[in-house]
Formats: C-alpha cells, sequence, structure tokens
C-alpha cells in the first residue's frame, strides 16, 4: 500500500494559480549595531585584542572610581590584623545610601588637614554623639559609659591607650585607633590639632571589606562583636 499523504480536493483548491509572488525585495542590509566596535578594532594596532584590552583597562578605570579601591597598607599602625604590606578592598559604596561608619569599622579616610596629605587607614571607635573616654580601671577605653574589650583585635602586649582623653565625638565625624596603638597616629595624636582629631564623614573613601593580597593572607574583615553592647547616646548612629 502507498502510504505517501495524497492532497484532498481541498488542498488542490486552496493552492494559488500562476506563479509564487517574489519575495519582498530586500533592502539594503541593515547596519550591525557593532559596527563601531569592528570599525574601531580594524583602525587599532593589534585589532580587537587591543580594543577588548582598553574595554577592560576603562571597566577597571570606572570600578576604581566608583565601586572598590585597592589600598595598599603602608605602615604597622593596624597590625596584627593588617601587615606592611597587605593589599585591602576598599568597599566606596558601604557609606553612600544612607548608612554611615559604624564603631567596629575599619575605614580609609583622606586625611588632608587634620592627619596629614594622605589616605589613612584606621578602626572606628566613636561616631557622632559618642562619649569616648580612656581609661576606666581596668585600663579600658569606655564608649557611653560602656567598656570595650578589644583583646581580639589590640596587637599583643598594647594597652588600649598611654594617652588619657575624654571626648565627645561631634556629629558628622568619627574618632578613629589603630589596632597597634603604640605605632599609630590617630585620633588621640591631633587632640589638639584643627578638628580635634576627629575625622569628617565626608572624607571617608570607604571601608575596607577584604584583605587580597597576598594571597595567603585573603580574608573578609569582619566588625567585631566588642562594640555591640556599647548604647547609642543622643545623636549616635553606631
Amino acid at each position: 500500500m502507498d502510504t505517501e499523504a495524497q492532497p484532498t480536493e481541498r488542498d488542490r483548491s486552496s493552492r494559488p494559480h500562476g506563479p509564487e509572488p517574489d519575495s519582498e525585495p530586500q533592502g539594503p542590509e541593515e547596519r550591525s549595531r557593532f559596527a563601531l566596535p569592528s570599525r574601531l578594532g580594524d583602525w587599532l594596532p593589534g585589532g580587537r585584542i587591543t580594543l577588548t584590552a582598553l574595554l577592560c583597562l576603562l571597566f577597571l578605570l570606572l570600578l576604581n572610581a566608583c565601586v572598590v579601591q585597592p589600598f595598599q597598607i603602608p605602615s604597622g599602625s593596624m597590625e596584627q590584623g593588617l601587615r606592611i604590606g597587605d593589599r585591602v578592598l576598599v568597599n566606596k559604596l558601604a557609606y553612600r545610601f544612607g548608612a554611615g561608619p559604624r564603631r567596629g569599622d575599619v575605614v580609609v579616610f583622606d586625611g588632608t588637614g587634620g592627619f596629614g596629605n594622605a589616605d589613612y587607614i584606621k578602626r572606628v571607635v566613636g561616631v557622632g554623639g559618642d562619649h569616648v573616654v580612656c581609661c576606666d580601671r581596668k585600663g579600658r577605653i569606655e564608649v557611653n559609659g560602656r567598656p570595650v574589650d578589644e583583646s581580639a583585635f589590640l596587637y599583643p602586649g598594647d594597652r588600649p591607650s598611654t594617652v588619657p582623653f575624654d571626648v565627645v565625638v561631634p556629629d558628622g565625624t568619627l574618632f578613629v585607633l589603630g589596632d597597634h596603638r603604640s605605632a599609630s597616629s590617630d585620633s588621640r595624636d591631633h587632640l589638639g590639632s584643627p578638628g580635634g582629631g576627629m575625622v569628617p564623614v565626608d572624607e571617608v573613601i570607604g571601608r575596607a571589606d577584604w584583605i587580597v593580597w597576598p594571597a595567603a593572607h585573603l580574608t573578609r574583615l569582619e566588625r567585631p562583636g566588642a562594640y555591640a553592647r556599647v548604647p547609642a547616646s543622643d545623636g549616635a548612629h553606631g
């Protein structure tokens, strides 16, 4: 039996008589949306490889300007957590959407005008409105009347401070200290300078979130729990 499907009467009648009309004439070929990059690749020495490298460089520059920025640790003021030569990634968006620095954050800031014409990295000990005192009878720093146990990050053998102080942090500023107190030039050393050793929040570049180099030191920098029980003062946001 022949199993090939046979056209029905309807099939025959539905076929148009005469030759099928030609398809629509094709207009000029549309220009590719990638024509410009392709032309640039043809124009540049090295072609598309050079173009790809330049685009990657542009992306990295934008990333560095707006999102994250690498920062090399220049001194031992934040040992033992951050060692000389370590490279950290600074999150530049951490405080850009309403959130402010919190006690315990490690921040990078522009010290021009107060600390010196350079970028610095320190730990936030007090935020706007905080009353920071050193030291209590056991040699601990107090914030808003609550002693802070800094043993988890303080450099071994260092005291919280050999310099006594009793300050109220103005709104919009930070009181910062290095973890290696005996080797750190920080808010304590500028109490008598313009600004009283405080760092304007507007001068904070970002929060150090990761140690990324050397690879053996790869670590996420967590906010220590030592400040969790510090009560907020009027105007404080920590």
